[in-house]
Formats: C-alpha cells, sequence, structure tokens
C-alpha cells in the first residue's frame, strides 16, 4: 500500500511559479508509473504531467508543455511538479499518483493518490 501526500500549493501571480511535491510512505515508489492530476472547480479531472519508474520519460498535457517541469528521486521517494509561468487557467487541485500501469494519461491506469494541494493563480 503506497501513502501519498502533496504540498507546496499556494496562492501566486499570474507568471508565477509553484513547485509542488509528493512523499510516498508505506512502499517504495521506484516501480510506480508517477502521475500528476489537477480538477478546477466544475470540471472533470485531468492528466497534468506523467513519468516512468526510472525517470527517463515524461509527458505531459498539451496545456502546459513547456511550462511545468516532472521530476522524480526515487532515492528521497517523491516526485516534484516544477510550475512556471502559470496562469489563472492553472487554478486548480493538483493530486499525485501512482501506478503500476503505463497508460498515464488514463485516471484508470492509478491505484493509489493523494489528497491534493490547492494552487490558485490570480489575474
Amino acid at each position: 500500500q503506497v501513502q501519498l501526500g502533496e504540498s507546496g500549493g499556494g496562492l501566486v501571480q499570474t507568471g508565477g511559479s509553484l513547485r509542488l511535491s509528493c512523499a510516498a510512505s508505506g512502499s517504495t515508489l521506484s516501480s510506480y508509473y508517477m502521475g500528476w492530476f489537477r480538477q478546477a472547480p466544475g470540471k472533470e479531472r485531468e492528466f497534468v504531467a506523467g513519468i516512468s519508474p526510472t525517470g527517463l520519460t515524461t509527458e505531459y498535457a498539451d496545456s502546459v508543455k513547456g511550462r511545468f517541469t516532472i521530476s522524480r528521486d526515487n532515492a528521497k521517494n517523491t516526485v516534484t511538479l516544477q510550475m512556471n509561468s502559470l496562469k489563472p487557467e492553472d487554478t486548480a487541485d493538483y493530486y499525485c499518483a501512482a501506478g503500476k500501469s503505463g497508460y498515464w494519461s488514463l485516471r484508470r491506469a492509478y491505484d493509489f493518490w493523494g489528497q491534493g494541494t490547492q494552487v490558485t493563480v490570480s489575474s
């Protein structure tokens, strides 16, 4: 069983940056695909970024390409989402997730989810 906990959310102005972290306990993350998803009020939870177990392969939603960077440190059992050039439309609750499947843009590919951290981007 993997327990995930996100941190680093907050309020930031348009164009600013935030760094989200996801820490795991209960199991090592080194064999899991990791993903970040977000859910804005009244909207479906959507894929943001994913990273392979080794960290060698990443994938991003088109809406965040070139602005967000996902990375992982398997030794520290953490995954990070660096968010730059933030826009008001990035406002959402952000969730990290862990799964064994490589279909990392699909919510059903993930077995474990964190509780989320709120990101608000003011215009």
